[in-house]
């Protein structure tokens, strides 16, 4: 799994995307979550820029695809250009790093939100994101990862 997202991630092989979200429908239909709407991580525009696409996002059309569920794009968006996670050290460190980092442009009032990512470390990136979503009134958000990194 690792070296699949990392392929992914920093290897250009986007083609992954649909049989890894596969792989999260089929976690999805044995452990379903709550969810009217699937938001993608996002990445800041110059990181996006430098990497061409967002695997989160690519995750997340894919999933969109075979769950059913409609996919907000650009609804959530990363406000500040954040240092990479895989540079911080601690949990703590990467709570700091993105911290206030999103922001929701909309409204999600009592929406159950299904929140895509590829990695989970500390949850601090999820937590931030859910902040920001909450704030826009969603009821619930809900983290789905390919991976949990311990």
């Amino acid at each position: 799994m690792r070296q699949a997202i990392h392929s992914l991630k920093y290897g250009n092989v986007k083609a992954l995307a649909a049989p890894l979200a596969q792989l999260m429908e089929e976690y999805l239909a044995g452990n379903p979550l709550p969810g009217d709407v699937l938001i993608s991580v996002p990445l800041h525009p110059r990181r996006l820029r430098q990497r061409g696409y967002n695997q989160s996002s690519l995750l997340a059309r894919e999933l969109a695809k075979l769950c059913s569920l409609p996919l907000a794009e650009g609804l959530l968006v990363r406000v500040h250009n954040t240092p990479p996670q895989t540079g911080t050290r601690s949990a703590l460190e990467r709570q700091i790093n993105v911290a206030n980092a999103f922001s929701c442009r909309g409204e999600l009032e009592g929406k159950d939100i299904l929140l895509i990512d590829d990695v989970c470390t500390s949850g601090a990136t999820l937590d931030s994101c859910a902040a920001a979503l909450k704030g826009a009134g969603a009821a619930s958000v809900w983290g789905l990862t390919l991976a949990r990194e311990v």
